[in-house]
């Protein structure tokens, strides 16, 4: 059966979040090595204050360079302050994303050609800004699911 991703545009305003970061290769993301962090945010989410989603983890992927990658996995907060050693914040701009949902028992990878021949067929552009995507999982989901569910949202330009 083929697989489908309905797909759509959203805009979220700017935001702030606090958590950990993660830098390496893509296979060490493979590997598990981003669940390993996630995992570690969950327990240590209590730590934060002031966060306004505390069902959501966000994961933000940004520079993807030769091999490798940036991921944050990190909260939104209403305001900064007092984080937590070991953790960093972000600031994401305004933006429109191209968005759709990942279901339990399809494909990573069919779930991301989708929404990039969807973004394409569209006639939209990539977004140019450091943040290449970034996907909402629901912060009770096990990160070591086999068939996770999430959404994925690529920042694009529409027009």
């Amino acid at each position: 059966m083929e697989q489908r991703n309905e797909a759509g545009l959203i805009t979220k305003e700017s935001f702030r979040a606090v958590g950990l970061k993660w830098a390496g290769t893509f296979a060490e993301a493979n590997a598990g090595e981003i669940r390993v962090v996630h995992d570690e945010m969950r327990n240590r989410l209590k730590e934060i204050k002031h966060i306004l989603n505390p069902e959501l983890l966000l994961g933000l992927s940004y520079q993807i360079n030769e091999g490798g990658f940036t991921h944050y996995a990190v909260v939104e907060v209403a305001k900064v302050e007092d984080v937590p050693e070991g953790m960093t914040t972000v600031t994401l701009p305004t933006l429109t994303y191209a968005k759709c949902e990942h279901k339990k028992g399809q494909k990573i990878d069919i779930s991301y050609n989708n929404i990039y021949a969807w973004v394409e067929s569209q006639g939209y552009k990539l977004h140019k800004g450091d943040v290449t995507h970034f996907e909402e999982y629901p912060m009770h989901q096990d990160p070591y699911s086999k068939e996770p569910e999430f959404v994925i949202m690529i920042p694009v330009e529409i027009g």
